[in-house]
């Protein structure tokens, strides 16, 4: 089987023009001709097409908050039925955690003024940020995945990180990125110290040779699409394991504060006051209990 790509594909240029799918799968930057995502839930997505067949799906150039796939009649942008987190819906997931980049392609549609006049246009490397679960237009499910575009810059960054040959074979080089960004904001540091860098789900400290160390956790995300406040009320201490977790929807909390996905109930200080609705939105948009292991 051949080797799945990630990344730009040598002798194709950003912003290259290809007549059709079979064009397009023939040169390697989208294989399948049909589906709109390329890549395997074990291994992560390497490709992905947007062209107006999702009615779900938001082009804002840098930004794309793509749509997962099925749920769909056959050649209706309509759902029918719930998206489930699976196959290439996965493999986009998966690359939240790992960082690969995958490459976009716009087709020909009139839903976007970033589309190419005709046929499918290669339009560069993209991240993908963010994923999350919500109901779409038509009432049903649909998986959400926010994509940023990766500069120039970045790319020179990857570009210099390079692999030490190893004594006894040839190591391959790979180029990823994973970034996570912990913000230590004088909000973020103030819940840190209400619970002595404790973490709030399992209790534990970290110690270092610089003190104690805990990260604040946005319980409804900052930023595009979900635009959740930088407050207290909106905030958790957790330790990084936790963290993680919790981003990617490894577990949620209820009303009561008890624990959905692990055993256990949140520890709340009286001083903390947390918005419910905020942990609501959690529960709805990144929690997925029948995608559990």
């Amino acid at each position: 089987m051949e080797e799945r790509v990630f990344g730009d594909i040598e002798g194709v240029y950003e912003g290259q023009i290809f007549k059709n799918r079979f064009d397009l799968s023939f040169s390697k930057v989208h294989k399948p001709t049909q589906a709109g995502i390329s890549g395997s839930q074990n291994e992560g997505a390497d490709s992905i097409v947007i062209s107006g067949g999702y009615e779900d799906d938001e082009d804002y150039g840098n930004i794309i908050i793509y749509t997962g796939h099925g749920g769909r009649k056959d050649g209706s942008t309509k759902q029918v039925v719930d998206q489930e987190l699976v196959r290439g819906n996965m493999a986009l997931a998966l690359n939240v955690k790992t960082g690969l980049p995958v490459r976009v392609i716009r087709g020909s549609h009139k839903g976007s003024a970033f589309s190419p006049a005709e046929g499918y246009r290669y339009d560069g490397l993209y991240r993908v940020e963010d994923y999350w679960k919500e109901k779409g237009i038509s009432g049903y499910n649909i998986w959400r995945y926010r994509l940023r575009k990766v500069s120039v810059s970045n790319k020179e960054e990857s570009n210099v990180l390079q692999e030490e040959e190893s004594g006894y074979k040839k190591t391959k080089r790979i180029e990823t990125t994973v970034q996570r960004i912990i913000r230590d904001t004088a909000i973020s540091r103030k819940v840190k110290k209400l619970y002595n860098f404790k973490c709030q789900v399992c209790n534990s400290t970290i110690e270092t040779s610089s003190g104690l160390y805990a990260e604040a956790a946005h319980i409804k995300p900052l930023g595009v699409p979900h635009n959740g406040p930088d407050s207290i009320d909106n905030l958790l201490c957790l330790c990084p394991n936790h963290h993680v977790m919790f981003d990617f929807g490894g577990f949620s909390i209820l009303e009561d504060f008890s624990l959905i996905g692990i055993d256990g109930n949140l520890t709340i200080n009286k001083n903390h006051n947390l918005n419910s609705e905020f942990i609501k939105y959690h529960f709805d948009h990144f929690y997925d209990e029948k995608n559990r292991f």
